[in-house]
């Protein structure tokens, strides 16, 4: 186990590292990987693909089927969820629900996210599925659905259980870190610290120490068994840059907390969000429309490179000279093609930004005629 001042040195010499240095990056963990949430982008990543136990980060996809149910309007945050004899048999972090105790949608997902409550995750589990095992079955369809390739649930939870077979990598636990983070109401309580719920009678105090001291940290969820290790997708936003942090299978709090620092501070220093600055382009002629031109439009363009890079991007547009009517509001009419020493980095496509209608017979024999007699 690292010493608090190994752990601080850790931090030191990972924040050390700039986008210039040749270095390969390790962390003291089983794997590692860093995301940018927008692009889905994987800006760094150590064993990534290794299945692993998870721990409680399970909850991120219990999460994400709650907040799905409540976005679809089969779930709501005034319901009431009644507490089984099964949902308060659990160990661990929990709030100590009791049989038959009723208790909102809103107050135990505030558990689940911030306490990291087994309990009020099974029961939520259960109010949406009608069982655990059913609604375990719908977290594993999801993560088909999302491109986990590397995952198999068996619980809601993450606890220890006699079988070796819930597991999960750091590059899914980030895919489905970064599906949560869509629903914003989520950050409303992954950034709490502290809150409280039956009136103000029970305590609720975040297990991601990141949310407190951390700099732009919003969440997301932390986890630690005897199987698992100390793991935790962590969230933070900066400048605009939203990173996902996952680190597993750390030995301690510390270890895993320090690495998770130093890995999102290394992504904060060396990379940056590149949002393209608009490309003017004049109209295009149309030959046979009512209209003579056609204005354009490019698309958005928005990636994630180091902040060397982005100062060295440069686009080519690709247009004809002219158009043939008609043409509609949207159509394809070209692309810009950013570059980076040479090489492609992306493409946005340009759009007609107006519809052209192809003239009809008689205004072309008027418009013949005004020419003639124009002459």
């Amino acid at each position: 186990m690292l010493s608090p001042m190994q752990v601080f040195a850790l931090e030191n010499e990972i924040q050390a590292v700039d986008q210039d240095t040749e270095v390969t990056l390790s962390f003291p963990c089983k794997s590692a990987l860093l995301m940018e949430a927008s692009t889905g982008k994987v800006l760094f990543e150590q064993n990534a693909d290794e299945a692993l136990p998870p721990a409680s980060v399970t909850k991120v996809m219990t999460l994400l089927l709650v907040m799905e149910a409540i976005a679809d309007g089969r779930l709501h945050y005034e319901d009431a969820v009644t507490t089984s004899a099964h949902a308060c048999s659990m160990g661990g972090s929990q709030i100590y629900l009791k049989e038959g105790e009723q208790m909102s949608v809103e107050d135990m997902l505030k558990s689940v996210v911030i306490a990291s409550a087994n309990d009020a995750a099974v029961a939520l589990a259960e109010h949406i599925a009608g069982t655990e095992e059913a609604f375990v079955a719908q977290m594993n369809r999801r993560a088909a659905e999302l491109g986990m390739q590397n995952t198999h649930f068996e619980n809601t939870n993450g606890l220890d259980d006699t079988t070796s077979e819930h597991l999960t990598s750091a590059r899914d636990i980030a895919i489905m870190s970064r599906a949560l983070l869509s629903h914003e109401k989520i950050k409303e309580y992954s950034s709490i610290w502290m809150d409280t719920i039956r009136d103000g009678a029970f305590g609720l105090t975040n297990t991601n120490r990141l949310v407190r001291f951390y700099r732009g940290a919003t969440g997301l969820k932390t986890g630690s068994t005897a199987k698992a290790g100390f793991c935790v997708s962590a969230s933070a936003t900066r400048e605009g840059m939203e990173l996902i942090c996952v680190i597993m299978g750390a030995e301690s709090r510390d270890i895993r907390n320090a690495s998770a620092t130093a890995l999102l501070d290394w992504g904060f220093s060396n990379y940056a969000v590149y949002c393209a600055p608009k490309v003017t382009l004049e109209p295009i002629r149309v030959l046979g429309g009512v209209r003579a031109e056609c204005c354009v439009a490019t698309e958005d363009f928005r990636d994630v490179m180091s902040k060397n890079d982005a100062k060295r991007m440069q686009y080519v547009t690709e247009v004809p000279k002219t158009l043939s009517a008609p043409v509609q509001k949207g159509d394809v009419i070209g692309k810009v093609t950013y570059q980076l020493d040479g090489k492609t980095v992306g493409e946005a496509r340009i759009l007609a930004d107006e519809s052209v209608e192809k003239i009809g017979f008689g205004e072309l024999l008027l418009r013949v005629l005004a020419r003639m007699s124009a002459v």
